[in-house]
């Protein structure tokens, strides 16, 4: 049973003291496939060194945050646009949307997640959302770059069954992880009434732990209660939801 990470954050300083443990435990329950968002030029080392060390399991996006995009955001959407041209990337991500910490930022948020649309689409590349507070805003930049090679995840969803469908309206993929184990989450609610065709799994580690280790740190090993929960909302085998999932998401990256 071979199962896929869409978003972890491995270079994570959470993973300072343990990070090869917790990659080991992650492969030893079958997680064998890891994809990386960026968040700004400032972890490219890092990142890059994840590949180095797990060059079959490990498989890097760029992108700008949109928490990250500040003062500088315009040298730093140059710099991804240079990586993006200088080697081989799955995605552009994590990008979008977030009014949650600061809404001052929204019209420079804006402007980022469009470029690095339009960025995607020149590299015919996937893109993975972020959006935190924001459907509409995100739906509403979505909307005026809806095209034939505009496609993705919406990565961490956590909307209505409304917003699930919309976001499928733009070829995403839906990004569910430890969300979906809370008792207060309601996207179980719905869930089973969406293809798994349209289903990615993910763990946003180190953030989002599933229950029973919620309000923890995540880790990828942790991706088998999402699988679990799946696996009770739709009726279906473990194995089945893994390897769906699995496929979903090598459809979505290209690998």
């Amino acid at each position: 049973m071979i199962i896929t990470d869409t978003h972890t954050h491995l270079y994570s300083d959470a993973f300072d003291e343990d990070r090869n443990a917790m990659i080991t435990r992650a492969l030893n329950e079958g997680v064998s496939l890891f994809f990386i968002p960026a968040i700004d030029s400032t972890y490219i080392e890092s990142m890059l060194q994840l590949e180095k060390d797990y060059p079959n399991n490990v498989f890097l996006m760029m992108g700008l945050h949109p928490t990250h995009v500040k003062d500088n955001y315009k040298d730093e959407l140059r710099f991804v646009e240079d990586m993006l041209a200088k080697r081989k990337f799955y995605a552009v991500g994590e990008i979008g949307i977030d009014l949650y910490w600061d809404k001052s930022t929204l019209g420079i948020q804006q402007e980022a997640f469009k470029y690095q649309i339009q960025l995607a689409k020149k590299y015919k590349l996937p893109i993975v959302i972020h959006c935190r507070e924001a459907f509409n805003e995100i739906f509403e930049v979505l909307e005026t770059e809806k095209s034939d090679d505009l496609y993705g995840i919406f990565h961490c969803f956590t909307g209505t069954l409304e917003q699930a469908q919309q976001a499928m309206s733009y070829n995403m993929k839906l990004g569910i992880g430890g969300v979906a184990t809370f008792k207060n989450g309601k996207i179980d609610q719905f869930l089973n009434q969406i293809d798994l065709n349209h289903i990615v799994l993910e763990t946003d580690s180190p953030y989002l732990a599933p229950a029973p280790y919620r309000g923890k740190r995540n880790e990828s090993a942790y991706i088998l209660k999402v699988l679990e929960k799946l696996s009770e909302l739709y009726g279906v085998s473990l194995e089945a939801i893994a390897e769906i999932t699995t496929q979903n998401s090598k459809d979505v990256f290209r690998i």
